[in-house]
């Protein structure tokens, strides 16, 4: 009667165990479908384990083990490429600490050295994964997919008269086809920390961001006019928070957001976000210095995005919303 074959278990690397156990086979005469047969491996398995980490021809168990270790940890290092190219690598380390994502390392380097090899974010990642240096990096990698914030009710914006809102916004504005037209919000402030707070304006095009530390919520529209002021403003996106409800001071053209729906102005929630990076939700304000604020809005600001094809707030900012004559009263 034909024995019937045994089932093999689906693919696993050799372990030290079952490469002790190949040898003491091996040097009994087995044949390498019965060795198989017996450690539940594919045949081709064995044949490729053997032929692979056999040294002069001779299989032995720990030599074995110690070659499969290093192929195994060059197949794993995806950034060769990076790592022989000192520049490129010199590049990478610099900007991942700067908050530069891989994506946008990845852009902004073609752009800064035209004539150098490509690389792809993929291969950054992997580089950071599985480099040397990778314990070192990760920690400036972004972390992703936080909780959205709990809607909260409140009778916020119940005393803010003739709102505009957002449904009554030109399409110029939503389709961002032009440059001045800004969003605006303050940071909040923690319970348990004093009552200052940043408010913060982005223009929407540029992604360019601006901000200034005030001593309370009830003076965000005075924190506006100071940082908008010198600027040529279109319009302005705010939330219904009651400090928004002397918006007619400023002059501009203002709209408003659907109550509870703060992400209908997106980018300033997002640049938010990059400064939450820098000063934690629970932080005082008032142990940061302007001096600090301002290089923390500075740093951000010069970050290449993609949707920017790869330059910086701060350049199309100054470039392409700026004329040169009102460059010296933005600084």
């Amino acid at each position: 009667m034909r024995k019937a074959p045994l089932l093999k278990n689906k693919y696993r690397h050799f372990s030290q165990d079952n490469r002790n156990e190949l040898a003491i086979l091996l040097k009994k005469g087995y044949s390498l479908r019965s060795i198989s047969d017996i450690l539940k491996k594919n045949p081709s398995s064995v044949s490729r384990e053997v032929k692979e980490n056999s040294v002069k021809g001779v299989y032995d168990s720990q030599k074995a083990q110690d070659k499969a270790r290093v192929r195994r940890m060059y197949s794993k290092y995806q950034g060769m490429k990076i790592r022989d190219n000192p520049l490129l690598e010199q590049y990478i380390h610099h900007n991942i600490k700067l908050s530069w994502s891989p994506e946008r390392i990845s852009g902004r380097w073609l752009i800064d050295y035209p004539y150098e090899v490509s690389v792809t974010f993929k291969s950054i990642y992997k580089y950071i994964r599985h480099s040397l240096f990778g314990s070192r990096l990760r920690i400036y990698l972004k972390y992703q997919g936080r909780p959205k914030r709990d809607e909260k009710n409140s009778k916020w914006g119940e005393t803010i008269r003739n709102r505009v809102f957002i449904d009554q916004r030109p399409k110029i504005i939503n389709q961002r086809l032009r440059y001045g037209d800004f969003e605006a919000d303050t940071m909040g402030r923690s319970k348990s920390a004093s009552s200052q707070t940043l408010v913060v304006a982005r223009e929407r095009k540029s992604r360019f961001i601006l901000a200034k530390k005030v001593k309370q919520l009830r003076y965000t529209i005075e924190g506006l006019k100071e940082i908008l002021s010198p600027l040529p403003v279109k319009s302005i996106t705010f939330d219904n928070g009651i400090e928004n409800s002397r918006y007619h001071e400023l002059r501009i053209k203002s709209y408003f957001c659907q109550p509870y729906t703060y992400w209908q102005k997106g980018s300033v929630e997002n640049g938010i976000g990059l400064i939450r990076e820098y000063i934690p939700k629970k932080a005082d304000l008032a142990y940061y210095s302007d001096s600090y604020i301002s290089a923390i809005i500075d740093r951000i600001n010069n970050i290449p995005m993609k949707r920017l094809k790869y330059r910086t707030p701060k350049e199309v900012f100054y470039s392409r919303y700026l004329k040169v004559n009102n460059e010296q009263c933005c600084t």
